[in-house]
């Protein structure tokens, strides 16, 4: 068709909304929570430690903007294994994928309910954690434009937040000096260990996980086909120089040993805030933590957004019942996606707030399911590129590096696997065997395509104003 029909998600999105989209999900102040256990691991080099994740998870953004440019579906990284490698394949990405998007939001609300009940502990934290489900889940069923509009405020006031503390540590800098060397964020204060710079990169990059959401909006991106591969990178690469610096600068201020953080792990949760109130103000601790508190509503509001993206996508392509394929006429969005999604992350979020240990036992399953979805990801690049020769229809490239960048993301991702918890790897087989479980049952029942089922043929380009 020519033109957009009126089931289609509405193409309002710019370049800047859809970065402004990846940062939300990622968080500019992200390695704050995770500074301590970086400080621990590296010896104090944690500017080094997220040069290097930067570096890494670069081979995954890399494949995503190719594959965002070949396929620009919203179904994100099931539709790209699904035309670079096959039907079956799309549909196991998509569904470890939709792990991770049912967890993150999870966890997010969760971190809201927490904060919320800290403050006015008369509100329970599932009661202040279900009001912040209903609240994102509002604003993505009003539809993207007014989301990323909500959430473009709350970005500013964290980028503000941040450079006040950038602004504070160089003042601090200036006045007294730094308390390790000028380098040692790069070379660890004492010799540096090649081990514990990769065992801290290894829980560096979960911070940057998020950065693929973007590929979820391909069918609501305003702009052309590579425009989403575009914001991808530069997300990627604005991230890692936010986190590097404010790392580099913590550090530098720190007035607490690397060693004494390996000692006392039960401060590494809490380090980063404390440099804030000891080197700065307590009153700047204050602010920091209220802004953590509201953040995750906004993360979640796109992890959200992202996951209904995605079960639309495979709705559409036959992997999952057709009335998750469904867009509301009025806002434009998956309203079915967006409320099964909805109820999920309630589920999990207010079951995990009446427990204990709730909030350890989320944050530990979230993770494995993306990073299984990265190496059919890669895969993909490689059967799109290389095998089916789809190259009018990529971005710019050589087929070496349609071949050695998957091949070295996929070992990045299988080193970071074998270093995951082992709940999380459970969960994540059993999930994969709930899926297994799913795709036989559909195959059976003979819903073996969609609309979107077969991969474009070769040498013909997708355009992505036209096509799903």
């Amino acid at each position: 068709m020519a033109t957009e029909a009126p089931t289609r998600l509405r193409r309002t999105l710019s370049v800047k909304d859809l970065i402004v989209y990846g940062l939300l999900f990622i968080g500019p102040t992200a390695p704050m929570g995770v500074f301590g256990v970086l400080d621990a691991k590296s010896g104090g080099a944690t500017g080094l430690v997220f040069v290097v994740a930067t570096v890494a998870m670069g081979f995954t953004a890399w494949s995503y903007a190719r594959m965002s440019a070949a396929v620009p579906r919203a179904g994100s990284v099931s539709a790209y294994a699904t035309a670079g490698i096959g039907r079956w394949p799309g549909f196991f990405a998509g569904w470890m994928a939709s792990l991770d998007y049912l967890f993150i939001p999870a966890v997010a609300a969760l971190f809201t309910g927490i904060a919320t009940h800290s403050l006015v502990s008369g509100i329970p934290t599932w009661l202040a954690t279900g009001v912040a489900i209903l609240v994102f889940t509002a604003l993505n069923l009003a539809g993207v434009r007014l989301a990323a509009r909500v959430g473009l405020i709350m970005l500013v006031i964290e980028v503000v937040v941040l450079g006040m503390f950038i602004v504070g540590a160089i003042v601090v800098l200036v006045q007294d000096g730094p308390s390790r060397g000028w380098l040692t964020p790069l070379t660890s204060t004492s010799d540096l260990a090649v081990s514990g710079v990769l065992s801290a990169v290894s829980v560096a990059v979960l911070s940057f996980l998020g950065f693929d959401a973007i590929a979820s909006f391909a069918e609501e991106n305003s702009g052309g086909s590579r425009q989403v591969g575009r914001a991808v990178l530069f997300c990627l690469a604005l991230a890692g120089l936010l986190f590097v610096a404010q790392t580099y600068l913590a550090d530098l201020i720190s007035n607490v040993s690397p060693q004494h953080l390996a000692a006392h792990p039960d401060e590494q949760g809490t380090a980063f805030y404390s440099i804030i109130r000891s080197a700065i103000g307590g009153w700047f601790g204050t602010t920091v933590s209220a802004t953590k508190a509201v953040g995750p509503i906004f993360s979640a509001l796109v992890a959200q957004a992202a996951a209904s993206r995605l079960l639309y996508g495979m709705a559409r392509q036959g992997h999952l019942p057709a009335w998750l394929g469904r867009i509301s006429p009025a806002s434009r969005t998956p309203r079915p996606a967006i409320l099964l999604s909805a109820g999920a992350t309630l589920a999990l979020s207010v079951w995990a707030a009446t427990q204990p240990d709730g909030l350890d036992t989320l944050s530990s399953m979230v993770t494995v399911g993306a990073l299984s979805a990265f190496v059919l990801l890669h895969a993909s690049v490689f059967g799109y590129f290389v095998v089916r020769r789809e190259s009018r229809a990529g971005t710019r490239g050589s087929l070496l590096a349609a071949v050695v960048v998957p091949v070295l993301g996929v070992a990045i991702i299988i080193a970071l696997l074998v270093t995951a918890s082992h709940l999380a790897l459970v969960v994540a087989a059993c999930w994969l065997a709930i899926g297994v479980a799913v795709a036989v049952a559909r195959y059976l029942t003979g819903h073996r395509g969609g609309p979107d089922a077969t991969p474009s043929q070769p040498g013909r380009p997708v355009d992505a104003r036209t096509t799903p």
